[in-house]
């Protein structure tokens, strides 16, 4: 095939095909094309079959990208080829297999809110509080242990000096239980799971080693410790595994990815091929400049330097404002003017945040302004009560045994059936080590039940019964259908739309916004059935809980012309023309749990997300400031980031005016030394940035750089208290009593003496 639009590095990395490779991407490089043209490359010159070829990616927005690519390649759909999520690829093998570990080969994947529900219910039979033990807080703690593959026993294990975490491991154990007698997964379990097959059966393990001798996984500093155990089994015989990444883009340190992964790639497999993506096709050189600069800051990092042909660009503009509000105006008319200007679609517009209680005053500016926006991470289609009340119908449908969803929808709509009728049939089922399902079917026997309830019961069980039956025959678009109609969940929306259609409570609108969703949700499984993907082999209910399950992004955000607001973790695989990087100020980004850890690696985590930050903007970036900011409804001063100060100063231009208290006799001192000098005698007994502490020794005196000599304690604005070790020109090496060992100029940097 033409492999003539590639550049030097991209050739390479698609034509290097046996063997380990490790391609390290840089942010806008190109790796989509070079995945999917190798995979191309892979059929049409190597003469490799399709069945032969596994593809991982992190979302089925890139997976269904990465099948549409290679389809235009190669001219012909990909339908014996495995392109799909960790995910995806762990329940195809799971539904076919999981029944050898002593599971139901039906099970239901529940989401996070069913995993609240379950976690509350163990935690009432262990008579725990919920409040001692928050459920999402457990959840997190059950999703690190499974992510690094521990089984509760081991977790209890490691953790024995720790009575609350030894808590939390009877808890987890109790979770797994209960998951497996309700014939369900988290998703968690997906992996963990399909890990704990391989291993178990070496006749299953075999078959998949045999079937992908090609095997490419994107985003590998994504991946945990199970997603690459899972991987390195399956690549174990042929070795012809490639990985592709970039370890200075690893942001999800919090979830369970590991950045040694990616790091210690070399050392897992023998004659590894490097091959390194380092031109940037979307930035330009001057944001490019900017972004390594800051990121050669880290040192767990493969040394790697983006360039770009776009060699002319607009300067990094820097504001500093007096609070959050006036940062929200000055990105409000910043984005007026520049789209006036400019001529510039508001969805050019990108506003980026560390958290998420940063976007409120923005959204404010924006609506003064009249600036349309959109906001990302909002109540996401499958989230809705109508279509989770829907989901539940169907799970129970395919699966009795799956309590959390009868629990849901037992009174819904009402049938009379109160908590304290379903908290008795829940200790019944739990005293015979059986289904609740398995109660409702025997009801009549049940004395302890009103007789009210048991007709309900009853009627729900024959109602059950009835779609079970129809199941077998009915398409899904059909038995959904069947199920708004016969269980009367449509038929109450619609009352309640009639009833309340001139009230003003916006009932009647709220009830017809509720229709619409269970409408569209018809026409999510008319496409499924219709769909040519042959991910699923089967287009039965099985197979469409399991596709909407799997669907980790809603599509139900419109592509119109609208400034978009989101995290940077959000942002990560996005690019705007314009990017406005919000709040760089210390504890806040860096955020100050990592400052607090102490831990260089939480540190240099959240540089590589100010990079991933940077690199979002294709022409033009503003970063700001704010001299103090409110947040979680707390006042203070603020202190430039870190990163701030990271910046090459030929690459940034400040948009403020420096005030004359500001000015001082050396001209080169740059913006954060200016800054921070303005607070030092008024910070020393006040929390900085969200408790960061800085006790700065009160001076009206400016240190000159000459007196600091060998062995000088000095007061750093961010590092705090240290001891000069070592002293080269104007570099000054100082150990710091919390923060380790760090290279200064100090002519560059204010530095007080103690």
């Amino acid at each position: 095939m033409n492999l003539d639009t590639l550049n030097p590095a991209q050739r390479e990395a698609v034509e290097k095909t046996e063997g380990p490779v490790l391609i390290l991407a840089g942010a806008g490089s190109g790796k989509t094309k070079v995945l999917t043209t190798r995979i191309a490359y892979l059929m049409e010159d190597k003469g490799v079959q399709a069945p032969s070829i596994l593809a991982i990616t992190f979302t089925n927005k890139a997976a269904n990208e990465m099948r549409e690519r290679v389809e235009q390649n190669i001219g012909s759909e990909t339908k014996e080829m495995w392109i799909s999520t960790f995910h995806s690829c762990c329940v195809r093998i799971l539904r076919k297999d999981i029944n050898k570990i002593g599971y139901n080969r039906s099970f239901v994947i529940y989401d996070a809110a069913d995993q609240v529900t379950l976690v509350k219910d163990c935690l009432k039979e262990l008579n725990l509080s919920d409040k001692v033990f928050e459920p999402k807080a457990v959840i997190s703690a059950i999703s690190g242990a499974k992510d690094k593959l521990y089984t509760p026993k081991q977790f209890k294990d490691m953790n024995m000096s720790d009575n609350r975490m030894v808590k939390i491991a009877d808890i987890y154990a109790l979770y797994q239980d209960r998951l497996k007698r309700n014939s369900a997964l988290d998703f968690d379990d997906l992996i963990l799971k399909t890990v704990e097959l391989f291993k178990a059966n070496d006749e299953v393990l075999a078959y998949y080693r045999s079937r992908f001798r090609y095997i490419m996984v994107d985003e590998y500093q994504d991946t945990s410790k199970a997603q690459y155990e899972l991987i390195k089994l399956l690549a174990r015989e042929h070795q012809n595994i490639c990985v592709v990444g970039d370890d200075d883009q690893s942001i999800y340190g919090w979830r369970g990815a590991d950045i040694r992964n990616i790091l210690e790639f070399e050392k897992d497999y023998d004659n590894v091929h490097v091959v390194k993506l380092e031109q940037n096709y979307r930035s330009t050189q001057v944001i490019l400049d900017a972004a390594n600069k800051v990121i050669s800051n880290n040192i767990e990092r493969k040394r790697k330097k983006l360039w770009s042909e776009k060699k002319e660009g607009e300067l990094i503009k820097i504001q500093l404002t007096g609070s959050e509000i006036e940062e929200a105006d000055f990105i409000a008319d910043s984005i007026a003017q520049i789209a006036r200007k400019e001529n510039r679609p508001y969805k050019d517009f990108a506003v980026l945040y560390r958290a998420n209680a940063q976007a409120r005053p923005v959204e404010d500016a924006l609506n003064r302004s009249q600036i349309p926006y959109n906001i990302y991470g909002g109540t996401k289609f499958y989230e809705r009560k109508e279509i989770k009340d829907l989901v539940a119908y169907l799970r129970v449908i395919q699966n009795p045994q799956d309590d959390i969803s009868i629990k849901r929808i037992i009174n819904v709509p009402r049938r009379g059936i109160g908590l304290r009728t379903i908290e008795k049939i829940e200790d019944r089922a739990n005293l015979k080590q059986e289904s609740i399902y398995s109660v409702l079917i025997d009801i009549e026997t049940n004395s302890d039940i009103s007789t009210k309830a048991r007709a309900s019961i009853s009627g729900f069980v024959d109602i059950i019964g009835t779609l079970r039956t129809i199941k077998e025959v009915y398409p899904v678009s059909k038995l959904i259908e069947k199920v708004l109609d016969t269980t009367g969940y449509m038929d109450e929306l619609v009352d309640i739309k009639n009833k309340n259609e001139k009230d003003l409570t916006g009932k009647g609108e709220e009830a017809q916004d509720r229709i619409d969703n269970l409408r569209e949700f018809i026409s999510i499984a008319l496409e499924f059935e219709s769909s040519s993907d042959d991910t699923y082999e089967n287009k039965d209910l099985e197979t469409f809980l399991t596709s909407i399950a799997l669907t980790s992004e809603s599509n139900d955000e419109e592509d119109n012309d609208r400034v978009s607001l989101m995290t940077i973790h959000t942002s990560k695989g996005l690019e705007f023309p314009v990017v406005f990087l919000t709040g760089m100020e210390e504890g806040l980004f860096p955020i100050s749990r990592a400052i607090k850890s102490l831990s260089e690696s939480q540190i240099e985590e959240e540089r590589r997300l100010c990079y991933v930050g940077i690199t979002r903007a294709k022409e033009e970036l503003y970063m700001s400031l704010t001299e103090k900011r409110t947040l979680y409804g707390k006042t203070n001063v603020a202190i430039a980031s870190r990163f701030m100060e990271e910046l090459p100063e030929e690459c940034i231009e400040r948009l403020y005016k420096m005030k004359k208290e500001l000015s001082y006799s050396k001209a080169s001192y740059n913006m954060l030394d200016k800054y921070t000098k303005k607070y030092m005698n008024t910070i020393s007994k006040s929390k900085v940035a969200d408790n960061v502490n800085a006790t700065i020794k009160d001076s009206n005196k400016e240190t000159n750089p000459e007196d600091i000599k060998l062995g000088s304690k000095v007061h750093h604005p961010k590092f705090g208290v240290g001891t000069v070790v070592s002293i080269t020109g104007t570099d000054v090496t100082i150990a710091f009593d919390k923060q380790g060992i760090k290279k200064i100029n100090k002519e560059y940097t204010t530095l007080d003496i103690l």
